[in-house]
């Protein structure tokens, strides 16, 4: 079946590995996308528990933070990065996100280190497309797909010097696409005039691996991270995202990533219940209204 809904365990942060799979498995879902901080056993032993329970891994976030300048800080990335593939590889997904890091300017913000006066941010953008052309054969290795994933611009100093779709089609341009993808997550990427005709393009060339669904809620928050909220509560245009998705060809699962501190308090039941109806009410209908054609 297509369009399968999936749980993004960021959603529900408060929950260990075995209960958020036991939430999702409890919910009636059949995809469950996972973060790496839940893996405390290892990836093979977490593959085990998701699949006792009768779960398949959609993506495993994340991989990235790229842009470091001096050489020590490029090759802890890479180390990273090669064990988030090794992981993403053990679990069976072939979708390891990919945010890609901010300015080495503003790493201190997210507890990382970096010159503090580095707001060069063409630089910072020319050493992602360095690490990812190392990292490439080795996630190809591996089959693994690194989905490079555009934030919304606010984040662009902490988090991802790629700010729009077509940055990241950009920088996939190259390399295979069955190794080098994007996701479409509606919070950072549906403001975007020409989004329609981009995620067109990354259909035609092969490179949609993920969709992630989340409100893009005001006021803002005073963390802005936390400013996502529940389909229907915010501003986004669920139903033309959700379509141009499907006439670019995506059938995969579509997972829920919300970042936003009453709903991350809350009880997981109430939030996987509440999602479910929204998904069922505000996005899937536009999905399959395409996919049914297709």
């Amino acid at each position: 079946m297509s369009f399968e809904l999936s749980l993004n365990t960021g959603t529900t942060p408060n929950l260990n590995l075995e209960e958020a799979v036991r939430h999702t498995a409890e919910a009636g879902l059949s995809h469950i996308g996972l973060w790496r901080h839940l893996l405390v056993d290892g990836a093979e032993a977490a593959a085990k528990v998701v699949s006792a329970a009768g779960l398949s891994v959609s993506s495993l976030c994340r991989g990235g933070f790229l842009t470091a300048a001096e050489p020590a800080g490029q090759a802890a990335a890479l180390q990273e990065n090669r064990q988030a593939i090794r992981e993403a590889a053990a679990l069976g997904t072939r979708e390891l996100i990919m945010v890609v890091g901010g300015l080495p300017a503003a790493a201190h913000v997210l507890g990382g280190e970096g010159e503090r006066n580095d707001r060069d941010v063409a630089g910072a953008r020319a050493r992602v497309a360095d690490r990812l052309a190392e990292l490439v054969p080795f996630a190809a290795e591996h089959d693994v797909r690194l989905v490079l994933e555009p934030l919304h611009p606010m984040y662009a100093a902490d988090r991802a010097v790629l700010s729009t779709l077509e940055q990241a089609l950009d920088m996939a341009a190259g390399h295979p696409a069955a190794t080098v993808g994007v996701v479409v997550d509606t919070f950072h990427v549906w403001w975007d005039p020409r989004l329609a005709e981009l995620i067109a393009r990354a259909g035609t060339e092969g490179r949609l691996a993920s969709y992630q669904v989340c409100d893009f809620n005001l006021p803002i928050a005073a963390d802005a991270l936390k400013s996502r909220g529940m389909m229907g509560d915010g501003y986004v245009d669920f139903a033309s995202i959700s379509r141009w998705v499907a006439e670019a060809g995506y059938t995969g699962p579509v997972e829920v990533e919300i970042f936003n501190e009453q709903i991350n308090a809350q009880d997981a039941a109430l939030t996987l219940a509440t999602m479910k109806q929204r998904y069922n009410d505000l996005v899937l209908p536009s999905l399959r209204g395409v996919g049914s054609l297709v």
